[in-house]
């Protein structure tokens, strides 16, 4: 267990690439038919410690008759590099090229066909905008219909008007002036605006006319390339954090090229992921409530572009029975539509797996195109995650907790008829690891009064064959969120401890996604019990159920809840567990409380109503401080080992910083790691491996 093995371990199970997107161009030929794949993959590259992204080509022949089945996939084309692009995506037609890139920091959007570079535009010399959004929440790259018009969103330009009057006075005076962001990971993400290029003549210009308490973004055209679909965030009376929080108040617009906006969905509710079906005919979007949890179980709503009229496809799921779809937690691909325009696939979190489904707008049933949701560890892949439909075949990237990402394609299904799976790429490499999924059951005693009867469960990976122990240490690893799930899927954390000889157990405790809204509700003001107590009833049903397990030796870990939790169990279970490692974990609520970029569900988690104008009361403040590990501090025996982003926005380092004082003062073992440059997912290439080396040096030193 040298620094320089458990380096190499984690460069080997975090270097294996994974395919992030994909899109599929159908050659015009009679027969046979062709389909072309492309693909883009991202990499951790430890010796420049960077994240490479690459595209590759596929080559698929398919049979020629109405019966779609893939027939010979040509060996794939070279990887080549995009590393630097900001955002692209392929013309509808002619399968031109956009491309947004950053160099010497200037932004430029560059459009390439078969012949190569066709058009290039400095955006940042235009100078009609400020900088081009690439993120997931707010960005998009979309073409019109003529193929002559793009879409994108960017940050309006403060600057131009005030500098142009009083000899720029206006500006001097207003340059120190606090703005508002839209919070961790989206810094300096403040007034979004919707740009359009005119390819034919050159230019760009931002459509006015947006309501001016919205924030717009995830905008695409309406049929016809005249008007603009758009999701936009209400802002007033200030910006609350939108990162892993589908519960902002929001709404669908319309809006045409010369300014008339329109609202298209309902008051007070919280939108997403606009979808265009490929006849032009139907727009759907996830739609959930306002406030509350900070994710939940979403529906999925259709609006008919003619008569105007919103129905729901598929309502939320409040309590899914075993086997059954168990409702829609993720967003949604770009492309997610059949070619008739009457069916729907996605992907979502059921119980410990993550399932591929279709929906069909006419009899709204749902089939799961993935056979992997039986709860049985026989299935090859515990995750498929759908990257894109279009022409009828799916692309989907597959994974469990022993076999890395996998690239797969197989055609939309006609009504009760399997889907024909080809894999297009395999991983380098398959690991050695024994994993199954365990379902928990809970003692009268802890079930939840308001919603009893709710089951969770967790995912457990070991090392085939112990490194010359009889038994092997668990490492208790439980996710943030607390809305979020750990599904059967690769995982480089649970791989490269599994490959050192540890035992992982991942819980996905009562209000995970995954098990019904239900079980989502059920958390609201009972965190820092009922979730504590799930995570140690999972530890107990282990090792109840794998007598290879060490009782004597188990260690708790997590981020941001999921460190919140692992503290909890430390101090509020002191006797079973030998060793911690957080990462930006919340220890005390009410300190927090001032300092997140999402204050409300720091009041809704204790269980007291949001407002914007609330002002704390003692009431408040003490329901979360005795709900915080600070609270079981001084029981805390077990070495801590903390890892904390400087520039985190959503839990403040100085949350472990208490923490780690407090443990100091009463000379309990800790180590403090400190990331002055990265954030609360410490997503920083160096900073994972730092984060890996030394989590798996604390385990083996303790263990």
């Amino acid at each position: 267990m040298e620094p320089r093995q458990i380096t190499g371990v984690y460069g080997e199970v975090s270097g294996l690439p994974a395919p992030v997107s994909a899109h599929v161009r159908e050659e015009q030929l009679q027969e046979p038919r062709i389909y072309t794949v492309t693909a883009e993959w991202s990499q951790s590259e430890l010796v420049r410690c960077s994240r490479l992204r690459y595209l590759q080509e596929f080559t698929l022949i398919s049979e020629s008759n109405t019966h779609k089945s893939i027939r010979t996939v040509l060996p794939p084309g070279p990887c080549v590099s995009v590393s630097g692009e900001l955002l692209s995506g392929f013309s509808p037609i002619r399968g031109l090229r956009a491309v947004i890139r950053e160099t010497s920091g200037h932004q430029l959007l560059e459009i390439w066909n078969c012949h190569g570079l066709r058009k290039c535009l400095n955006l940042t010399a235009l100078n009609k905008h400020g900088r081009v959004y690439d993120d997931a929440q707010f960005g998009c790259l979309s073409w019109s219909a003529c193929e002559n018009k793009l879409l994108y969103v960017a940050e309006r330009s403060k600057n131009a008007s005030a500098e142009t009057q009083d000899g720029g006075h206006a500006w001097r005076k207003d340059r120190s002036l606090y703005c508002e962001d839209w919070g961790e990971a989206l810094t300096n993400r403040s007034e979004p605006a919707i740009c359009v290029v005119d390819l034919e003549i050159g230019t760009a210009s931002v459509l006015e006319g947006v309501p001016p308490d919205v924030s717009p973004g995830q905008a695409l055209w309406a049929p016809g390339s005249q008007a603009v679909f758009f999701i936009g965030w209400y802002h007033e009376p200030f910006r609350l954090g939108l990162k892993f929080c589908s519960n902002r108040r929001s709404a669908l617009f319309k809006i045409d090229l010369c300014g008339h906006c329109e609202r298209l969905s309902g008051e007070n509710l919280s939108v997403s992921n606009p979808r265009l079906s490929p006849d032009g005919s139907t727009l759907i979007y996830l739609q959930g409530a306002v406030f509350g949890p900070h994710n939940q179980c979403l529906s999925l709503q259709q609006l008919d572009l003619e008569s105007g009229e919103t129905s729901t496809l598929l309502d939320v799921v409040s309590r899914p029975q075993a086997g059954e779809f168990a409702g829609m937690y993720e967003a949604l691909p770009s492309c997610c539509w059949s070619a008739d325009s009457q069916r729907v696939i996605f992907s979502s979190a059921c119980r410990n797996w993550k399932g591929l489904f279709l929906v069909d707008r006419r009899s709204k049933i749902v089939t799961s195109l993935s056979d992997n949701l039986s709860d049985s560890s026989s299935q090859l892949y515990g995750s498929w995650k759908l990257l894109t439909v279009q022409r009828d075949l799916m692309v989907v990237c597959c994974s469990s907790p022993n076999t890395p990402p996998t690239l797969r394609v197989g055609f939309v299904p006609r009504a009760g008829e399997a889907v024909s799976w080809q894999t297009l790429q395999e991983p380098l490499m398959t690991f050695d690891f024994n994993w199954k999924v365990l379902d928990v059951t809970l003692p009268s005693d802890e079930e939840n009064a308001n919603y009893p009867g709710l089951d969770f469960g967790a995912v457990l990976v070991k090392p085939s064959r112990p490194l010359g122990e009889t038994r092997t240490p668990l490492v208790v690893f439980i996710h943030g969120g607390p809305h979020s799930q750990f599904p059967a899927e690769w995982n480089s954390t649970t791989a490269g401890l599994a490959k050192l000889g540890f035992a992982v157990l991942m819980v996905n405790y009562r209000g995970s996604t995954g098990f019904g809204q239900h079980s989502i509700l059920s958390l609201i003001g009972q965190i820092g019990s009922q979730d504590v107590k799930d995570v140690q009833r999972a530890v107990l049903t282990a090792l109840e159920r794998d007598p290879n397990l060490d009782p004597d030796r188990l260690a708790a870990i997590g981020g941001s809840h999921g460190g919140f939790l692992a503290c909890h169990l430390l101090g509020q279970y002191p006797e079973s567990y030998r060793v911690c490692a957080a990462r930006n974990p919340v220890i005390n609520a009410a300190t927090l409380l001032g300092t997140s970029d999402i204050v409300d569900w720091r009041y809704t988690s204790a269980g007291f109503h949001y407002s914007y104008d609330q002002i704390p009361t003692a009431e408040a403040l003490a329901a979360m401080l005795q709900k915080s590990p600070i609270a079981h501090a001084a029981k805390i025996k077990a070495p801590v080992l903390l890892m904390l982003g400087g520039r985190d926005r959503r839990v403040s380092p100085h949350q472990g910083m208490e923490l780690y004082k407090a443990l100091k003062s009463r000379g309990s073992p800790v180590r403090l790691l400190w990331f002055p440059e990265d954030g609360h997912s410490l997503s920083r290439v160096d900073t994972q491996v730092d984060c890996f080396l030394n989590t798996a040096l604390w385990l083996h030193q303790h263990l």
